[in-house]
């Protein structure tokens, strides 16, 4: 399959990063669309075989399949500016958060669109990505499709693209989410007194062990939380702190907030 990327930043690279490991792609094949000229040397670098062009040049007409992985706010740009014009059989890809596919159709004047919503993960190949087609987009190229976000983690297909918001504020956003807890867990070790680089380590490590619990066990995360917090003990102290400040709501509404800007980046 022969694919151009739009857009070279952390996500078009990161996919091609895996297109290139599992071979998926040949570099030959391989075209990076870029409109940072800052930008190129770097790319150069690491991928020197692939045919990097400037976005006010590029010529995409041997591609099968065009990702674009610019950012939602520049999407009316890049459409009104394109170069080219889509064949009526090349396969769109969009990984913009926000941006529905009857949008993108109508500005980009063209019917074969799938939209996706990766995460930060999908760097090191360990993402999850949601995604979704329009009508007239063949199961054969669906299933082309999947192959290729597999390569950076595992897919979901959804039926309804409405959800894909909601992707895009739990898994997408998600990573950020993360971080911030596991920060405020570093800090609250220095506050008591544990050197900086010894609180990462106890607190990354207690990550990665809850994470590898939750995923063998086959108990519940209720009753996970009550293995841990013994009655009248000091997990039962912080997570009481934690309910009488309704940390559980507060999380929700920050992650209906960010489904409802997603819902916004629509326009």
């Amino acid at each position: 399959m022969k694919i151009a990327i739009i857009g070279a930043g952390n996500m078009g690279v990161a996919f091609s990063r895996s297109f290139l490991k599992y071979e998926l792609v040949k570099p030959q094949d391989l075209q990076l669309i870029i409109r940072s000229e800052e930008k190129i040397g770097k790319i150069k670098k690491e991928f020197p075989e692939l045919k990097i062009s400037f976005f006010e040049d590029a010529n995409i007409d041997e591609a099968e399949l065009i990702i674009i992985s610019v950012k939602p706010q520049d999407f009316p740009f890049v459409a009104q500016n394109l170069p080219f014009k889509f064949k009526e059989n090349q396969i769109i890809l969009s990984i913009m958060a926000g941006i529905k596919i009857e949008k993108i159709q109508e500005l980009l004047n063209h019917k074969n669109v799938v939209r996706a919503m990766p995460n930060s993960p999908t760097l090191i190949g360990m993402g999850i990505t949601g995604y979704t087609a329009a009508e007239g987009v063949t199961f054969n190229q669906i299933l082309n499709i999947e192959r290729l976000l597999n390569s950076s983690g595992r897919a979901v297909y959804l039926e309804d693209e409405n959800l894909l918001d909601a992707v895009t504020a739990l898994s997408g956003s998600g990573p950020a989410y993360f971080y911030y807890f596991v920060d405020a867990m570093i800090k609250a070790g220095m506050k008591m007194g544990i050197n900086e680089n010894l609180s990462k380590l106890f607190v990354k490590q207690t990550m990665i062990g809850a994470y590898h619990l939750i995923n063998n066990s086959d108990k519940n995360l209720d009753e996970l939380v009550k293995e841990v917090a013994s009655k009248g003990g000091t997990t039962e102290a912080a997570l009481k702190i934690f309910n009488e400040n309704s940390l559980k709501e507060i999380v929700e509404n920050g992650i209906f907030a960010a489904e409802n800007r997603a819902k916004e980046l629509n326009g």
